[in-house]
Parts: C-alpha cells; structure tokens; sequence
C-alpha cells in the first residue's frame, strides 16, 4: 500500500494529512470549510485514494491559507506516496461533464511542476471565493511536481465548475498513479 502522512504547521495553519493511494475513497475531511470539504470529498472519493484531514485555519481572515495550504499538503503526501514512481502511468487525462458544465483535465507525475488555469473563476459558491481553485491546484501540482492542465469547456453554475474540476483531477490522479508495469515510466529510468 502505497501511504504517506503530513503534519504541516504555521502562524496561519495547522493541518494533518493521511492518505492511502491505493485505498477505496474514504475521506474524513474538516477544513472548516464546507464547499471545500464537499470539493475534497468528491476527490477522494472518485479517486479512490483514502484522505484523513482535518485542518485548523485563520478563517476568521478568508479562507485563502486554508485552501493553499490543504493544496500544499495533499501534494506532498501524494508526492511522497509514490516515491520513485515505479511502474505508475504517470499520464492522464479526463473530461468531466456536471450538467451544463463540461472541465478538462490532464496530469503528469513527471517531477516537474506546471500548473496551466486557462480560465478565470470569479464569485463565490456559499463563502467560498471561486478564485481558490486555481490557489489549490496551483500548490497540489508544486507539491506533487506535476504538470496540471486545466481547461472549462462549458461555464456555466459555479459550482458545477468547481465539481467539474475536482472530479476530473480525482480521475486523473487515479488514472496516472496505477500501477501499469514494474519499470519507471520515464526514458531517462528518473522521475525527480
């Protein structure tokens, strides 16, 4: 079983983080932020990963360092969870139809980090501000060293976007981390 756990505190947050990339979708998740949570919980689940996270945040300032720092997190864990890499994927891609909305997204375990947001999200699902997506993918792909690609093929309700999003990472990431052989899938015999 491929795991690894993160305990991340600073002046703005305090977040534990555990996760099983070869789990069945379990998350327990309490960010103190109820769209977030409701995002991660759909990540979780249709990636098939196992989360266990809970995170205290200065939410009384926004929600920003919250987002970032789960982002952060996840990304280390997910990065330390397949170690050298050997025998995964390492590619995918995804669309996620959410009624009206339709989001494109594609991932590379490469080593490398890249995040490519093509669209702007603005307003807010609830309290939740819709330019926190691009925060939270922008630390998971530093973290995780991935090349994430991103792309809205339909806009429409806020909150399918987001959805959208989110559901099409989980399968990416689910996609790109099995096991599919027993060698690094790189031509250099590296991924770092």
């Amino acid at each position: 079983m491929r795991t690894a756990q993160v305990s991340r505190k600073t002046k703005e947050t305090d977040i534990s983080l555990a996760l099983c990339l070869d789990g069945a979708g379990k998350a327990e998740i309490a960010t103190g932020v109820g769209f977030f949570d409701h995002m991660l919980e759909l990540l979780t689940v249709h990636s098939r990963m196992d989360v266990t996270l809970s995170c205290k945040g200065d939410l009384q300032v926004d929600a920003h360092h919250t987002v970032e720092d789960v982002g952060i997190a996840l990304g280390d864990c997910v990065k330390a969870a397949l170690g050298d890499k050997r025998g995964i994927a390492r590619f995918a891609d995804r669309l996620v139809p959410m009624d009206e909305v339709a989001a494109q997204v594609a991932v590379d375990f490469s080593g490398r980090p890249c995040l490519i947001f093509e669209d702007t999200l603005t307003g807010k699902v609830g309290n939740f501000d819709m330019e926190l997506v691009e925060e939270f993918l922008r630390a998971f792909s530093t973290h995780a060293a991935c090349n994430l690609y991103v792309r809205i093929l339909s806009m429409g309700n806020r909150h399918h976007m987001a959805e959208a999003i989110f559901k099409a990472l989980a399968l990416c990431i689910r996609d790109a981390v099995k096991i599919v052989s027993e060698d690094i899938p790189s031509s250099k015999g590296l991924l770092e």
